[in-house]
């Protein structure tokens, strides 16, 4: 199975770019973040027609929204609320798998951004992003033990490792990199021995990068990327895991998203 992660920023203005995606890479399941649409307007007979027959999507007007597309049936396929609030930003499905007898659950989430101040107490966006992150957290270790099968994947918005930004001490006090978001975010992986997969194919001591900002006019010559983008895989699916890809030339394609598809490979 190939799967693809990628926050989109607009699935219905980037829907050229995502028949692009399918026609390049050839993914089995794409899971998107920042749809931006309400599920009424959802692009379902484009994607449909691009091959992808089977979705499970949940959008609100102009802001988050995640969808799961696959060329394959879900077995089953759910909707999460968390932190509180409604805002679409977890979205869940299950898989059919010959190697794992109760199949394989694909978790889609956006982690909330957090504004732009690191501080819960004068900025509620921040205090927000951490609520979801715990509320996360636990439930992953109410949910899945060491013989689960299951993937999550998307933007989490917290570029962990010091090679995951092009400056840790530049960007320590900077939202996505500050000390108490790795601290939460490594929980978060903690909570059921979620393996990153990207890094099982690229050393924690090479920098990597998903996110380019739109503020810098030449993003590769400038290369101030992060690492915002993530697959996490279970234990028992880390000796299925095959390649890993990072597309980042579809930060230079027509009317880009500022993130790039992180593509995985998995023998499931």
């Amino acid at each position: 199975m190939r799967l693809v992660t990628w926050n989109i920023n607009s699935v219905r203005l980037r829907m050229p770019l995502i028949k692009k995606l399918i026609d390049e890479v050839n993914p089995d399941v794409i899971c998107l973040q920042e749809t931006k649409t309400p599920d009424e307007h959802f692009p379902a007979h484009d994607i449909e027609q691009a091959g992808f027959p089977h979705m499970h999507f949940h959008g609100m007007k102009g802001y988050n929204g995640v969808a799961i597309l696959s060329r394959t049936a879900f077995k089953t396929q759910d909707i999460h609320h968390r932190a509180g609030k409604e805002d679409c930003r977890h979205i869940s499905v299950n898989l059919e798998s010959s190697k794992y007898k109760n199949g394989v659950d694909i978790h889609c989430l956006y982690v909330p951004a957090g504004g732009d101040e690191p501080d819960r107490d004068i900025n509620e966006k921040f205090g927000h992003k951490l609520d979801f992150v715990d509320e996360m957290t636990t439930w992953f270790s109410k949910t899945y033990n060491e013989t689960s099968a299951a993937i999550v994947v998307g933007d989490f918005n917290i570029a962990p490792l010091e090679n995951d930004v092009w400056s840790h001490k530049q960007l320590l006090k900077v939202v996505s990199h500050t000390p108490i978001e790795v601290e939460k975010i490594t929980a978060m992986q903690n909570s059921a021995g979620w393996v990153d997969a990207t890094r099982e194919f690229i050393p924690e001591d090479e920098k990597c990068y998903t996110w380019w900002s739109y503020r810098n006019r030449d993003w590769k010559k400038s290369n101030r990327g992060r690492r915002l983008d993530h697959i996490w895989v279970t234990e028992p699916l880390r000796t299925a895991l095959k390649a890993n890809t990072i597309l980042s030339e579809a930060r230079d394609w027509e009317k880009p998203s500022d993130h790039v598809p992180v593509i995985i490979d998995l023998d499931i």
